[in-house]
């Protein structure tokens, strides 16, 4: 569906939330974020996939394409929902250290105090937890069993289990582990339950104010995932279920090794013989859960980096050509206009673009690949047409101003006149915060732009620097912990941004 308003927004990912219980959850400060997106006069709220991730915490490798991330679930509302005392609320909130989730420390936490509401259901939400459960049993028993499983074995690849019958998925070995662990499941049952029920409130909370959120999905799933235990069958396995190929991306000017991601890749074949329907029924789940969906690595649909198993880089793979307009034709016989954003960012090719002007689906373009060199690129605001979504960066780049630091200095002074900026004083560009001067002239220039939706990264939207980007791609260690506090996202300049939306026609409230 193109994109035909003028509209801009704000990306942060629920865990980057400030709040008092370690990370951000679907409670008060997730709607607080949207009161004020209101006041600036924002449409759109974009967040990071949602899914339960692994223990490096990326949200772009989850145990499940279905699933929802319990880590996010409110305790507060649980109190709420007579389930938790407030002492015990009390007991459980951790100090906000500035900018970072403690990972290790959330585990240990929110494990006890889960349990625990857990064992106080009363028989009003039993009867709803049944009733979700049957409402979702497309994918909800397998991914309850496989997370019992994980924990039971202590082992998060259901391929090196000890139990081969359950790793080759036997009916009788499957059915005596249902019965073994009915309890754990029914215990991931309803944290799923909670999850859901408490985001379907905070999405509309979010469209009551005029908010639209903007979900993701990553375009593969991680070996270690519910989906690929229970359906092997879609994917590149050997017999044992060992990946053949893996997915990536070939060598480029940022990384001379290429990305290799290791994910195992689609049978294509397979999934066309029964009309995608395992994809059919992950878009219809993400199209109900978000207003527009961000389809990642859309390319991957053009063609896709194979790279054999046993490689430790990402240089040897090869491109290997994907379902193309096939598989949209089939998106479009079941959703005719979907809420869909294609990530077409990386290697670029005629396939590539014919494919994106097939589908009628906006596009991506970031600002901060624009001052890479002098030439025309397809990323400098001037080149942007209505029907995209741009941005400053995303949750895989710099920050504004970090980016800044790190241009050649022919780079920066490039992109500052550019973006008409004048430097009152030597090196006033460096000035970070809400009113960053350097910072403020790149937005500008964005909201300028021919692009009907635009959208920065909050920290962005706060002048911060390097140290508050949320990933870099190619590290294991240090991504996906960034957090807002209370007191950064009471700085936002709010009338700024307002006024930037009214000016440039981005809000329907202009007086």
């Amino acid at each position: 569906m193109p994109l035909t308003e003028r509209a801009s927004g704000v990306l942060m990912h629920i865990s980057s939330l400030p709040g008092d219980y370690g990370i951000g959850t679907l409670g008060r400060e997730a709607k607080d974020f949207v009161d004020l997106l209101a006041l600036m006069d924002c449409a759109y709220w974009q967040i990071l996939p949602l899914g339960p991730t692994d223990n490096c915490h990326s949200p772009y490798k989850s145990t499940s394409a279905f699933a929802g991330n319990t880590e996010f679930i409110d305790l507060e509302i649980l109190s709420e929902w007579g389930l938790l005392t407030k002492d015990e609320l009390v007991s459980n909130r951790s100090p906000n250290p500035l900018y970072w989730v403690n990972f290790q420390e959330l585990l240990k936490n929110q494990e006890p105090v889960f349990k625990l509401a857990f064992q106080r259901l009363t028989p009003e939400l039993k009867k709803s937890i049944r009733e979700f459960e049957e409402a979702n049993r497309s994918w909800l028993p397998d991914f309850a069993l496989y997370t019992t499983l994980t924990q039971d074995f202590s082992e998060m690849n259901w391929t090196k289990w000890k139990n081969k019958e359950l790793v080759h998925r036997k009916p009788a070995a499957l059915s005596q582990a249902i019965k073994k662990h009915s309890e754990e499941i029914d215990y991931h049952n309803f944290l799923q339950y909670a999850f859901y029920r408490q985001w379907s409130d905070l999405k509309t909370y979010a469209n009551t104010k005029g908010i639209k959120i903007i979900g993701d999905i990553p375009i593969y799933v991680a070996l270690e995932s519910a989906d690929v235990w229970s359906h092997s069958e879609l994917f590149q396995l050997d017999a044992d279920g060992t990946p053949l190929f893996v997915a990536g991306v070939p060598p480029d000017y940022f990384s001379p090794d290429g990305q290799l991601w290791g994910n195992p890749l689609y049978h294509w074949a397979t999934m066309k013989a029964d009309g995608y329907s395992w994809w059919m029924d992950r878009i219809k789940a993400a199209l109900k859960a978000f207003d527009l969906v961000r389809i990642d690595h859309f390319r991957g649909f053009s063609a896709y980096w194979s790279v054999p198993a046993s490689e430790t880089t990402a240089k040897k793979g090869q491109w290997v050509p994907g379902p193309g307009m096939d598989f949209f034709n089939r998106v479009f016989e079941k959703h005719p206009k979907p809420g869909i954003i294609a990530e077409d960012l990386g290697v670029q090719d005629e396939a590539l673009a014919q494919l994106l002007s097939d589908t009628g689906l906006p596009g991506m373009r970031l600002m901060e690949f624009a001052f890479i060199d002098k030439n025309n690129n397809i990323h400098l605001p001037h080149n942007y047409t209505p029907n995209m979504v741009t941005y400053t960066g995303t949750h895989d780049n710099n920050t504004l101003l970090g980016t800044l630091f790190n241009y050649t200095p022919e780079q920066r002074n490039y992109a500052l006149k550019y973006c008409g900026y004048l430097d009152t004083w030597p090196d006033q560009w460096q000035v970070g915060g809400p009113q960053s001067p350097s910072c403020r002239s790149f937005i500008r220039s964005l909201w300028q732009s021919a692009a009907n939706l635009v959208i920065i990264p909050i920290q962005d939207v706060c002048g911060y620097g390097d140290d508050t980007r949320m990933n870099q791609p190619g590290t294991a260690r240090g991504n996906w912990s960034f957090r807002m506090t209370k007191e950064g996202l009471s700085s936002v300049d709010i009338l700024w941004m307002k006024d930037l939306n009214r000016l440039y026609h981005r809000t329907s409230k202009i007086k």
